[in-house]
């Protein structure tokens, strides 16, 4: 069975501003999630499936279908783990983005390892916070976690 990621579809209503750069980190994300990627929900026959993330009274919805509209599942995850997870992420970002225009290259490299450090932090809470309702890998967590970060920016 196809076990996939065919389409992904971010509540936009969710998200207020956005930098151009998280807009950039955006798209890669879902460009790579959807080029490669293993998601398979608990129980379920197969894909390729449509995504639909949103965030609702707290919670991160992972509204699942199959690609012919058939509902799959929903799964609603507590956004209270990923808090602080998220902040630090933003604040390393935010910081790594300023060096970028005017630091020598050593302090954008150890900004760089930084911000990929809390990443991949936020990449194993995510597949710890799925684990029994959709197995992944750790590349296809790394972009739901980039996702999950955008979803977070609020005005």
């Amino acid at each position: 069975m196809d076990h996939r990621i065919g389409a992904i579809l971010l509540d936009e209503k969710s998200v207020v501003k956005r930098s151009l750069e998280i807009e950039q980190e955006r798209e890669v994300a879902i460009s790579d999630l959807l080029e490669n990627n293993l998601f398979k929900p608990k129980g379920a026959a197969g894909g390729p499936y449509r995504l639909a993330l949103s965030v609702k009274e707290n919670r991160l919805v992972f509204d699942i279908a199959r690609d012919s509209g058939q509902r799959v599942g929903r799964i609603l995850l507590s956004l209270a783990p990923f808090r602080r997870i998220v902040k630090d992420y933003f604040l390393v970002c935010d910081s790594y983005y300023k060096a970028m225009r005017t630091a020598p290259p050593s302090q954008i490299e150890s900004l760089d390892m930084g911000r990929r450090a809390v990443h991949n932090e936020g990449t194993e809470l995510l597949i710890k916070r799925l684990a029994g309702k959709i197995e992944t890998n750790f590349d296809t967590a790394r972009r739901l976690f980039t996702l999950i970060c955008v979803l977070h920016l609020k005005g």
